[in-house]
């Protein structure tokens, strides 16, 4: 299909993003995926490119571009590239509006910089053991004690949980006011009491660290309080519809990747004398599988200008979201079962990326969760 919403800056952004997948990470992608971890070099690589915090002001390193069509593009040229693992998305899609919105100017001077040059990594830390999507049941605390807040806790399935040098931490600052009195803290990098627990063994997503972390009386400044003090709750809600856009935006990256390996798989591949691609069934699945993705692309790329317009609501967000992530499961599954028995092996491309997207149905929301949210919109 042909798009309408990019302009020639933004061409020119795709391509070098894509240089840069193609050079400094698709060739790793093996050795990250083993590793379970990707090269701090990378980073630091996507900084020199100005690949990361485009949206932060320049007088800190940024360009003050706030345009979600360049997430976009960072998300679609991952895919397109067969890159894996390095987490600019939690960077430029997540991080932004809490380090921007929510910061005082000596907190932007003394972080920004070092989030845009890729020497400073960032995650955020809302999940827990016993509380998924439910953060109001959270049970990581702080309290106050003099210029500090002593944050107790643990947190689970934190994307950078493993090379994060800065984490945003949703905690209790007040228990008795249930989501009232939430806030956010700000953990550094060598902070006593803050460990990193195990590197999960994830089925998919492998090169991308995502860890368990442990805060045991973790003395964070009050100079470190994100925002308001209890108003942790409201700022993670503000932020979510442009995470859950982003997952949407990958979900489809990753099943029109998926299209375009196995449409080429069924050009070279032969059975009985002629390619697969030529038998009836598998050429009806693929005419099936391409209009899906137009349906779907163009829906994406709908709520993509909705939110540069910021006319995208948290009931369209999780509509989008939901749709895109169920669909692109169901394409990736059908090009998977067209390599037959090759697409179950792991040194196929493909195989990765079914894992992959399996997670997208689950992070920033379960399908299910979605499904509440729009349906609460609908008045039931």
């Amino acid at each position: 299909m042909r798009r309408t919403l990019f302009t020639e800056d933004h061409d020119r952004f795709r391509e070098t993003a894509r240089a840069y997948y193609l050079r400094e990470c698709a060739p790793h992608a093996e050795a990250w995926e083993r590793d379970g971890v990707v090269s701090r070099e990378a980073w630091l690589a996507a900084g020199r490119a100005g690949l990361i915090g485009w949206e932060f002001p320049e007088e800190y390193g940024g360009q003050g571009i706030r345009d979600f069509r360049y997430n976009a593009i960072m998300a679609e040229e991952m895919a397109a590239t067969g890159s894996v693992g390095i987490g600019l998305g939690l960077q430029n899609d997540v991080i932004p509006p809490y380090l921007t919105g929510l910061t005082t100017e000596e907190q932007k001077r003394r972080w920004l910089p070092g989030v845009i040059s890729g020497e400073t990594i960032c995650a955020i830390a809302m999940s827990e053991p016993g509380a998924g999507s439910d953060l109001k049941a959270m049970r990581t605390t702080a309290r106050r004690e003099g210029d500090h807040y002593v944050l107790d806790g643990q947190k689970t399935f934190i994307t950078n949980g493993v090379l994060a040098d800065l984490v945003i931490v949703a905690c209790k600052t007040d228990p008795a006011a249930g989501h009232r009195g939430i806030s956010l803290l700000v953990v550094e990098r060598g902070m006593a009491g803050f460990e990193r627990g195990r590197r999960l063994d994830k089925v998919g997503l492998k090169a991308q660290d995502t860890a368990e972390l442990h805060f045991e009386g973790v003395r964070v400044p009050v100079a470190n309080l994100l925002g308001a003090e209890g108003a942790g709750f409201r700022h993670m809600m503000e932020n979510l519809p442009t995470e859950r856009l982003a997952i949407a935006v990958s979900a489809l990256a990753g099943a029109e990747r998926a299209f375009e390996l196995a449409l080429e798989y069924a050009r070279t591949r032969t059975a009985f004398g002629r390619p697969i691609g030529s038998f009836q069934a598998n050429r009806f699945a693929l005419a099936a599988l391409r209009a899906e993705l137009n349906a779907a692309r163009g829906y994406v790329d709908g709520c993509i200008m909705a939110l540069v317009d910021g006319q995208l609501s948290p009931e369209d967000a999780a509509a989008a979201k939901y749709w895109t992530t169920e669909t692109a499961w169901q394409v990736i599954d059908r090009c998977v079962q067209l390599f037959g028995g090759y697409g179950y092996m792991n040194e196929f491309e493909i195989a990765r990326i079914w894992r992959d997207n399996r997670v997208h149905r689950m992070f920033g929301g379960t399908s299910e969760i979605m499904q509440e949210i729009v349906g609460r919109s609908l008045g039931l």
